[in-house]
């Protein structure tokens, strides 16, 4: 693993709108000046050898993940996880019945000389994903042809779809994400994977979640056409949909309103995870040690918020040293992992975004900081694996 120069394509910022990646702020540098959100003037370098190690360990990380929902529903771990009490039978229901799931993302740290760590798990709604997969592969095909990348994402998801058609009840999937995202970033993410869908032969209709109508006569979602919604994918976070009255309504439509992500994801896309792995899989070369609400024989550590998003609300304890940030989470409760800073490239950290789809491992994406915490500062940078047979 190397972080190498490279010289932008002339152009690329139109290249890359044109692509669809129309939103990212500025990120900052070492330095805190700003820098793009999207920046090819650097790049990582893998080996193969590396490349096919965090494919074995992203997969086995997912079967623990999986084993870990199990073990939460069987023991009825709930209240750990910081979720409204009436939401614990139909999660529990949710797994039971299969429920099917499309992708998510790891999040890892990795140095090349060591196994990746688990730092968390994005499961319910993982952006960057147009960047993982399509900007990045087109960077490569531009620049670098002759090398390689791990990035099977948008033949994967295609696949995926086709997969999980026949557990739902039409070929009508509806696609929706909150207008409240200013950013655009739901949207797009929103709209390419509608894009992916369509590919795989469903009909497929966008719409804003705030625009989702509910028929009380029918206990139904209806869309703006008033068209029952039989399936939906949202990228809408399950714990903001458990706050209110609509939550209920979305849960007590299941299963014959179908929703992706499954309920039974907010288990996996709660931080609470972190900790339940570590006490199933004591030592694990993938883990790092995590608690429950209290740091334990943790002496050096991050607090992260359960439910919490975008490095807010995060505490650094480490030595001789504490570094917070604020934020709206912190009620539901707070996780305590391992302080393992992330490794230093020409004074940058990466943060490893692996993506799954279905229950395969599929590319790669990389978001760098020079702080200790990957936050709405950091920037996306592609990378590839050369061709060493030439």
């Amino acid at each position: 693993m190397r972080r190498k120069r490279s010289q932008p394509r002339p152009g690329w910022q139109t290249t890359i709108i044109e692509q669809g990646l129309v939103y990212g702020v500025p990120a900052r540098d070492a330095d805190g000046l700003p820098r793009p959100y999207w920046d090819e003037s650097v790049h990582y370098e893998f080996e193969m050898d590396e490349i096919l190690a965090l494919e074995a360990d992203v997969e086995l990380l997912h079967i623990m993940c999986k084993n870990a929902v199990e073990h939460v529903i069987t023991t009825e771990r709930f209240k750990d996880f910081g979720l409204p009490e009436w939401s614990w039978g139909p999660i529990a229901e949710s797994w039971k019945r299969g429920d099917p799931h499309i992708y998510g993302r790891f999040d890892l740290r990795y140095d090349a000389r060591s196994p990746a760590k688990l730092l968390e798990y994005n499961a319910d709604t993982p952006t960057s994903l147009v960047e993982a997969s399509i900007i990045q592969w087109h960077w490569l095909t531009d620049t670098h042809p002759d090398d390689d990348q791990w990035n099977s994402i948008h033949e994967k998801l295609v696949d995926r779809w086709r997969e999980v058609q026949g557990s739902l009840a039409s070929n009508v999937l509806h696609f929706s994400w909150t207008a409240a995202d200013e950013s655009g970033e739901d949207n797009v993410t929103t709209a390419y994977l509608q894009e992916t869908a369509a590919e795989a032969g469903f009909d497929t209709i966008g719409l804003p979640v705030e625009e989702i109508g509910w028929d009380s006569m029918f206990n139904r979602f209806v869309d703006l056409e008033e068209v029952p919604m039989q399936s939906i994918f949202k990228l809408y976070p399950w714990e903001w949909v458990l706050e209110d009255d609509f939550g209920k309504n979305v849960v007590n439509s299941l299963p014959n309103t179908m929703w992706l992500e499954p309920l039974w994801k907010t288990l996996l896309s709660n931080k609470a995870l972190l900790a339940v792995l570590w006490e199933m899989y004591p030592g694990h070369p993938n883990l790092l040690p995590a608690y429950l609400d209290h740091p334990h024989e943790l002496t050096e550590y991050v607090r992260k918020p359960k439910l919490g998003r975008e490095g807010a609300n995060i505490t650094i304890v480490g030595p001789g040293m504490t570094t917070a940030t604020g934020g709206i989470y912190g009620a539901e409760g707070f996780v305590y992992q391992l302080l393992d800073p992330l490794p230093v490239f020409d004074r940058m950290r990466p943060v490893l975004g692996a993506w799954v789809v279905g229950d395969d491992a599929a590319g790669l994406g990389i978001r760098e900081t020079a702080g200790l915490i990957t936050d709405d500062g950091a920037a996306f940078v592609p990378h590839r694996i050369p061709d060493t047979e030439n």
